[in-house]
């Protein structure tokens, strides 16, 4: 799961009203436009951009009379830390270390040829977040071969990270 596009999603009220509205049951369109006072329309379009994030999943239940009506659902949970002092912000989701993986490895036994190249980028992600992280461990290790430099580091430097950038 992409961290600019739940950042994205969440940065949106309605859309946080919405999950907050799924977290208690699965909801269909015209209940969450009525307990948000919302246009089934937007609804709709809010709904349809969290579902292709994965944030939630529609589901169908039978009634009465006529066709099964599509319900919404929370699908996964997603906890994002956000760190930020005067030239340093950290942002990561929380147990997001091999969700892209399995993403990719789904395209794949789909027979997506281009998750191959995914694939390899996220390889290359995970050495340079490897690079990284072993990096700090000999800092924390070594203080005595430590350079002045800090543990803590500006994310736009960070090469872990290399699909996040800040902007000027």
């Amino acid at each position: 799961m992409n961290l600019e596009a739940v950042l994205d999603v969440i940065g949106c009220k309605t859309r946080r009203d919405i999950l907050a509205l799924l977290t208690e049951e699965p909801r269909f369109v015209s209940q969450l436009s009525e307990q948000l006072n919302v246009g089934q329309k937007a609804i709709i379009g809010h709904l349809k951009a969290m579902e292709e994030l994965g944030l939630i999943n529609p589901t169908y239940q039978k009634i009465e009379r006529g066709r099964p009506r599509k319900y919404y659902e929370i699908s996964q949970g997603v906890e994002i830390k956000i760190f930020i002092k005067p030239d340093t912000i950290k942002m990561h989701m929380v147990g997001e270390e091999f969700t892209e993986l399995y993403n990719i490895e789904e395209r794949l036994i789909g027979g997506d040829e281009d998750a191959i190249d995914d694939l390899k980028i996220l390889i290359t992600k995970y050495k340079n977040a490897q690079r990284y992280a072993e990096d700090i461990l000999s800092q924390v290790e070594n203080p005595e071969k430590q350079k002045s430099k800090t543990i803590i580091t500006d994310i736009r430097k960070t090469k872990a990270i290399p699909e996040f950038n800040v902007k000027n």
